[in-house]
């Protein structure tokens, strides 16, 4: 149930980015096995729109993690350490620029040279957390920094974002788990 709960955070921060960018939506909807989504009624006008709210999900998310590992550190129960390390997970697996997930929306308003700064910076953290999912994010990220036309002007704040979410939710992945003894 908390890791519902989490997910269900994750798509309400899809939400309120819709909201505040006046872009009508669903509520969420579940798929069981495979996650939950957000349908859009319209797009968002501009390249950083989309990306704040590509992004919002996984900040939403992480503050998520945040709050279970607090929980954890009040009261010790071994539950809220497993939901704050399975929710950094999935919303790092979030990160991985391909299809629907968050992190291909989220670097739509990056230039190439932004996209391979992320690239590189997912595979320092690779280094430190030794999480596969960390190689995925790099290689999903210089792929898309390879094939992508440098248009785009250079969105630090998306940038920012996007790094922060990398290294925050790898440092979460982190977590021991507690044995039982």
């Amino acid at each position: 149930m908390c890791f519902l709960l989490s997910i269900y955070i994750h798509e309400m921060g899809h939400v309120a980015a819709l909201q505040r960018f006046g872009i009508p939506a669903t509520a969420p909807t579940f798929i069981p096995g495979l996650g939950a989504f957000v349908r859009l009624k319209q797009h968002p006008a501009t390249e950083k729109e989309d990306a704040r709210v590509g992004l919002a999900g996984p900040i939403w998310g992480l503050c998520a993690s945040l709050f279970a590992l607090a929980l954890y550190a009040a009261t010790g129960n071994a539950l809220f350490a497993a939901v704050a390390r399975a929710g950094a997970w999935l919303n790092l697996f979030n990160l991985i620029p391909v299809w629907q997930l968050d992190g291909s929306r989220g670097i739509r308003s990056l230039n190439r040279a932004q996209i391979w700064m992320l690239a590189v910076l997912a595979g320092v953290m690779w280094m430190v957390a030794k999480d596969g999912m960390l190689v995925l994010v790099a290689l999903g990220l210089a792929f898309r920094a390879a094939t992508r036309r440098n248009s785009s002007e250079p969105d630090w704040t998306g940038m920012i974002q996007f790094a922060g979410l990398i290294v925050t939710l790898s440092l979460l992945c982190l977590i021991p788990l507690p044995t039982n003894s």
